[in-house]
């Protein structure tokens, strides 16, 4: 191990002895400072150290092509210093070397966890597609500021995209880092989410009525894909989910007891959708394919649709209801429900709600039916008879 004061002349002209594969030249000036040089004519400058555990480290700080020798003394001073407190400069690197980009973090272990324990992860994997790998994707996960991803959404909304959707990169971005810092994933100590809030959400109402409804069932009627149109019937008659209803099988129709069963529903538990008549008589038109034991098989696939979209948009359009999207139609079954003065507790009984909260979106609805009949009892009493013989009536029905 020659021991030698470091200079850019010796440095240029230095080379390594014949017969070796290398030789190492320590400077005289820096403890564990020294250039590298190999057969094949490559110098490299290091700085060795030991670490808290008294381990010999070595730290490759460049090569002498590139970097001055001022340049690499002054380099190693600062890794000698980092190693004198405590810290390990290799290690660091070679952390920050191991940190996965937010993409392969995703490819490698988020989407495979995802796809085992959460029932929406093509949810998941459409919005990292769309929204978030296309910004972050090729970003170290120790790289992804607070401000960039407060950038995303802000361009999102000035994008129109609505709140929901916005919300949901935000939520799917914290879920993800949480993972990483729960797994131990390099790059994921903090979350780049934190501190950001999630926009109030646009609670969008839009009801049905009846004539907008009869208007509906026409177009049902006349579409050229009467299975879809089928389907899009028993979501209007029994306030169901999509995919209660395009996932359904004949197994699970109980005639008896008027009742579609969800093996999984959307709380992760069984429930049944309540079959009214019109429900049972739409589902006793139905042809039955041999064989096939889904209620609304694809004609094509035998499948169910994975989406009733296209044929949606087409019976909507026809219907002039270019508004009114499908899931609306569970909004519409409740209201008419509540219009008729179903109690919000039965509402949330036949939406399978698995909190009153969530059909107390409805509750403004039930308001307004009170008012209708506190205001028919006023009329009552103001017009249907002279007000002495009212007040009589009323004071000896409370005696009675």
């Amino acid at each position: 191990m020659p021991k030698i004061d470091l200079k850019a002349s010796f440095v240029r002209h230095c080379e390594c002895p014949t017969g070796a594969r290398r030789v190492d030249f320590f400077d005289t000036a820096v403890p564990g400072f020294l250039l590298e040089v190999r057969c094949t004519g490559g110098k490299t400058f290091y700085q060795r150290y030991r670490d808290q555990s008294g381990r010999e480290r070595q730290f490759k700080i460049g090569p002498a092509h590139v970097l001055t020798v001022s340049q690499a003394r002054r380099k190693a001073r600062s890794i000698l210093a980092e190693a004198i407190l405590g810290r390990d400069p290799q290690q660091e690197r070679e952390e920050r070397r191991s940190v996965p980009t937010l993409g392969e973090f995703v490819r490698d272990s988020y989407l495979p966890y995802a796809k085992n324990v959460k029932r929406s992860w093509q949810t998941d994997e459409t919005i990292l597609r769309i929204h978030i790998l296309p910004r972050f994707g090729a970003f170290p996960l120790d790289q992804i500021s607070n401000q960039a991803i407060a950038d995303l959404l802000s361009r999102m909304r000035e994008a129109g995209y609505a709140s929901g959707t916005s919300n949901r990169v935000l939520i799917l971005l914290r879920f993800i880092f949480n993972l990483g810092r729960k797994w131990g994933i390099p790059g994921s100590t903090t979350n780049p989410t934190a501190g950001l809030k999630t926009a109030p959400d646009v609670c969008r109402e839009r009801f049905l009525s009846p004539d907008e409804a009869q208007r509906l069932l026409a177009a049902l009627d006349a579409d050229e894909n009467q299975v879809a149109a089928a389907a899009i019937k028993l979501l209007l008659f029994t306030g169901a989910r999509r995919n209660e209803v395009t996932h359904a099988k004949w197994e699970f129709v109980n005639w008896e007891k008027r009742t579609l069963l969800v093996p999984r529903a959307k709380s992760g538990k069984p429930r049944s959708i309540q079959l009214n008549s019109a429900a049972l008589d739409l589902l006793r038109s139905l042809p039955r394919v041999e064989g096939n034991p889904f209620i609304f098989a694809s004609p094509v696939t035998g499948r169910p649709s994975p989406s009733l979209h296209f044929p949606w948009w087409r019976i909507r359009d026809r219907a002039g209801l270019t508004d009114v999207r499908l899931h609306d139609l569970r909004h519409s079954f409740a209201s008419f429900l509540v219009n008729q003065g179903v109690s919000l507790y039965v509402v949330q009984g036949l939406l399978g709600h698995t909190q009153a909260r969530t059909t107390q979106r409805y509750a403004h609805l039930a308001n307004d039916t009170l008012s209708d009949a506190a205001e028919m009892i006023g009329n009552v009493m103001t017009h249907s008879e002279p007000a002495s013989n009212a007040t009589c009536g009323l004071q000896t029905s409370v005696a009675t």
